[in-house]
């Protein structure tokens, strides 16, 4: 879809809900009246799924396997495909939609943009398993019934301990159901709006993010 697709959907977990709000926030300041008499311009910047440098969930999928004794769990359907796009991409659009409010404030302002690049569209356990291959982790494939199960199991533990612990696993419905329905975007909103193409393409987003994945180690010291 595209900035103008209809996406009627009720959000239940903080995460996706304080997102929505924040959009929400941004896009109503826009126009606002500010100290000195000026307007304050805003638009807001939609990333797909983000990857790189510093990609905390990218070095706790690494963890898990090493966990696990070397395993990586799949469940996810062969068919899935997310949109994902690479931190550097996504600075430099805010980069350049920043300087083009400046200038074409009044085409700009209240608008909402996705961030996109020239990452390919595969699942969240293609895309990840693409960087994290060189550990020699094994596949193992569970039925998406058995991973719903242990997703509610994991939601009731996380509502139990709540009075004494934060139990915050991985696993649960939310995630499970973001990374089992197909996410992408076909848009060039924002190069029309304020001339956004990636500065980095795909073999260099891809290569900087392998370097930094290569230093990962499979030692379970720290974990």
């Amino acid at each position: 879809g595209n900035e103008d697709t209809p996406y009627d959907v009720c959000h239940e977990m903080p995460y996706p809900r304080s997102k929505a709000e924040a959009e929400r926030l941004v896009v109503k300041a826009n126009g606002t009246k500010v100290e000195g008499g000026l307007r304050l311009y805003t638009c807001s910047l939609r990333p797909t799924g983000i990857y790189g440098e510093q990609h905390q969930l990218m070095r706790d999928f690494y963890q898990m396997g090493v966990r696990t004794g070397g395993w990586v769990i799949r469940g996810v359907p062969h068919n899935t495909e997310h949109g994902r796009v690479y931190a550097g991409n996504v600075a430099w659009m805010h980069v350049l939609a920043a300087r083009a409010l400046r200038e074409q404030p009044h085409k700009l302002g209240g608008e909402v943009y996705f961030c996109y690049d020239e990452s390919p569209y595969k699942s969240y356990e293609d895309f990840n398993m693409q960087f994290l291959s060189r550990f020699r982790f094994r596949q193992v494939r569970l039925p998406l019934w058995l991973l719903w199960l242990a997703a509610s199991f994991n939601d009731m533990l996380h509502w139990l301990l709540k009075p004494v612990w934060s139990y915050t696993p991985l696993l649960n419905r939310y995630t499970l159901a973001v990374a089992c329905t197909s996410f992408t975007v076909n848009s060039d909103k924002a190069w029309r709006h304020f001339r956004y193409a990636p500065l980095y393409g795909w073999e260099e987003a891809r290569g900087r993010t392998q370097r930094w994945v290569n230093t990962f180690t499979e030692s379970t010291k720290d974990i």
